[in-house]
């Protein structure tokens, strides 16, 4: 239409713009955008569509282009705009300029409504700034901007995340209070952290009161229920619960039945993961690196490391590239056989998938040199550890001191015991007691 020399109005050209957005089109967009200028009398609003644009788009460079030139034609930013800046900022990770240009918003006069708030809240508490985005959020009270549901859901799942499900219910009551209408994510939150505390009693009593209200719980009730009565050991309530879900018109995901099988890989019972399996397969839900590091958990679990192995090659296979906890899982299995040359090759192999051994991981592979009395390995990948600034658990410096020991290497044994010190662990009076004998002897 441009093109043609057709008069285009504002209107109508924001109309096409939050179009193409909408429809994920932003090189689109950007390129009518620059081709109109000149053309169209371009306002606020045509720059705060492209600017969420760029934004959703994750290109911040671009949005701060536009909002320079926003100044240059004489025109006023809004509070909508700097808002869907925060926004960007937030979720791309630059929190600082995200608090800047809250500043800067409050420096031109333009008053932060619930929105601003909230994102910019959401923000902090997603980078563990807790005390941050509860300022920020007193701060909004004070100010008199009333928190929208989603303000409060924010500081919600911050609370309960941390553990303070008490406050988090204090909220709730603050939030029922004001006659703010809870939803089901509001309901989710709440019942999640009762979980995560083992208060089950309590979060099956919230489901009730969910219900009484006129809401029904959805896949994410259901997998914070199941969860929780599988970390509490009962399993056929979690089976219960499973066959409710599917009776209720719902399908479960991936991860309902990853919670499933990693509760009865604990529980030994590899007929429930085999039918599990199966069934999501026929549910066409293809199983992830997760499901199957708790099968071979599972396989390294029931003493058949040939299993477990079998099923890794298997995974490799299906294009899923073991990450670091398959390896800990593999690795771990080997050393409780007491194969560690086999571990050894798995544990050197990772350097080769582009993936770095952990802390378990190192401690693991420690503890099996122990058993096996290798001193001298164990001692090498303590001091491996150090370097690449991994700290050994109680347990690698208790076994090392112990084999060291038996082979009369009182002086490495003494060492090892200073840097536990260092480590900020405390030995026992038999390690002591074990370096002194050892002394004496020699």
């Amino acid at each position: 239409m441009v093109d043609k020399n057709f008069v285009v109005g504002p209107n109508t050209f924001n109309g096409i713009m939050d179009f193409l957005i909408k429809f994920y089109c932003f090189e689109k967009a950007w390129t009518l955008f620059q081709e109109s200028k000149g053309r169209v009398k371009l306002d606020v609003y045509s720059f705060g569509i492209l600017i969420k644009g760029c934004c959703e788009a994750g290109d911040l460079g671009k949005s701060f282009e536009l909002l320079d030139q926003i100044e240059e034609l004489g025109l006023a930013p809004n509070v909508v705009i700097y808002t869907t800046l925060i926004d960007g900022c937030c979720k791309n990770g630059d929190l600082e300029q995200a608090k800047l240009l809250f500043a800067k918003m409050e420096e031109l006069g333009l008053v932060p409504n619930e929105y601003t708030y909230t994102v910019l809240i959401n923000g902090l508490f997603k980078r563990g700034l807790e005390n941050d985005g509860l300022e920020l959020y007193e701060k909004m009270q004070r100010k008199g901007v009333i928190p929208s549901l989603y303000t409060y859901n924010s500081v919600l799942k911050e609370y309960c995340s941390e553990g303070k499900v008490g406050k988090a219910f204090e909220m709730f009551d603050e939030m029922r209070e004001r006659g703010v209408a809870c939803n089901v994510v509001t309901y989710n939150i709440l019942i999640g952290g009762l979980c995560r505390e083992k208060r089950l009693r309590e979060a099956e009593k919230l489901v009730d009161q969910m219900k009484r209200t006129g809401l029904s719980p959805n896949l994410i009730t259901y997998n914070s229920l199941i969860d929780g009565f599988c970390n509490v050991g009962k399993l056929e309530k979690a089976r219960y619960l499973f066959g409710q879900l599917k009776t209720k018109g719902q399908s479960p995901s991936l991860v309902t039945y990853n919670i499933l099988i990693s509760a009865f890989s604990r529980a030994k019972d590899s007929t429930t993961i085999a039918k599990l399996v199966k069934e999501m397969e026929e549910r066409g839900i293809r199983p992830s690196k997760v499901t199957y590091t708790i099968v071979i958990d599972a396989f390294i679990r029931s003493e058949n490391t040939e299993k477990a192995f079998e099923l890794y090659l298997f995974m490799q296979k299906a294009g899923l590239g073991p990450d670091v906890y398959t390896y800990g899982v593999l690795i771990h299995g080997l050393c409780i056989k007491g194969n560690m040359k086999d571990a050894w090759k798995l544990f050197t192999s990772m350097d080769e998938m582009q993936l770095k051994p952990n802390d378990v991981i190192y401690n693991t592979m420690v503890h099996g040199y122990c058993k096996q009395g290798s001193s001298y390995r164990a001692l090498r990948l303590l001091q491996e550890m150090k370097e690449k600034r991994l700290v050994p658990n109680v347990a690698s410096y208790n076994s090392t001191i112990g084999v060291l020991c038996k082979d009369g290497k009182w002086q490495e044994a003494e060492a090892l015991v200073t840097e536990m010190v260092e480590s900020g662990f405390k030995p026992t009076v038999s390690i002591y007691n074990l370096i002194s004998e050892i002394k004496n002897n020699t």
